[in-house]
């Protein structure tokens, strides 16, 4: 594939021409749903688990009055350098209405800090909400939160830290995720992430081994381009191989912005699985 062809493959945004209309809807719908939650007692906002201002996560649902229930931990996306917890509050409301609570973290963002840096914020993340509920609880991600998702579901959390469970998080969602970063290197926004191949190589989870009875569904939009489809098929045959279960699905009619926005409606296929996912991880 050349250069250019492959520029146009990751070009998620001159792909998607309506975008800015699709980003503008998060940006209403969002705070909307912060408002509703806050005013049924189900949001707490901004509890840090770092120093930096992005080292924080907000809690939607059953578990911010303190009930126990299943917990699904939502990495957003963004291509690790852009975007925010709050742009995505919304899709809290299907797993809400299911009974489950939504976990969303923040975390630096390239070229602040490394990849390495951003996969290092979003364990820390997790451990936090670990440490605050004292469960285990499913992930999930869109794009480059798909691909941190992976990682957390493939990472060895007992050489994170012996007091936590080695299966913390032992059910992913990924929607249109990013799993082999090797193509990554020859982008333009290698300029932010640095990547050299073997760093890329490192940091791909289609490389590593799950643990054992792991579950991970890699779903990406019907209407998006190949190299987003590959990913998904890579993660899930190579994680099968492995001894994981593993799904894939290409969601019809949605592209990169579209694919995940199944998760706001209560009834949807999407928020059903998702909940199902973190039932059987609590």
């Amino acid at each position: 594939m050349t250069d250019a062809e492959l520029e146009r493959q990751y070009d998620n945004r001159g792909n998607v021409p309506e975008h800015p209309a699709i980003i503008a809807g998060w940006q209403a719908d969002a705070p909307a749903y912060r408002a509703e939650a806050e005013a049924r007692g189900e949001a707490l906002l901004g509890i840090a688990y770092g120093a930096h201002e992005r080292q924080k996560f907000d809690v939607f649902g059953p578990g911010a009055k303190g009930d126990s229930g299943p917990i699904l931990f939502f990495v957003h996306g963004g291509y690790w350098r852009a975007m925010d917890r709050a742009m995505f509050s919304h899709l809290a409301r299907g797993p809400n209405a299911q009974g489950v609570t939504m976990v969303l973290p923040s975390y630096r963002l390239c070229p602040e800090a490394s990849m390495q840096e951003v996969l290092d914020d979003v364990r820390a993340a997790a451990k936090a909400v670990h440490g605050r509920f004292g469960r285990r609880f499913a992930v999930a991600g869109h794009s480059a939160g798909g691909h941190l998702a992976a990682c957390l579901v493939a990472t060895d959390w007992k050489a994170i830290d012996p007091a936590l469970p080695a299966d913390l998080a032992p059910a992913g969602y990924g929607i249109s995720g990013l799993y082999d970063l090797s193509p990554l290197v020859r982008l333009a926004m290698n300029a932010d992430w640095k990547l050299d191949a073997a760093e890329a190589e490192r940091l791909s989870p289609c490389l590593w081994s799950p643990p054992a009875r792991a579950v991970f569904d890699a779903v990406y939009g019907g209407d998006e381009t190949a190299e987003y489809a590959r990913h998904s098929r890579t993660i899930a045959e190579a994680w099968a191989g492995r001894g994981a279960a593993t799904r894939v699905e290409a969601l019809a009619g949605r592209n990169h912005f579209t694919a995940p926005g199944a998760l706001a409606d209560p009834a949807s296929a999407m928020t059903r699985r998702v909940a199902e996912l973190a039932r059987g991880a609590a």
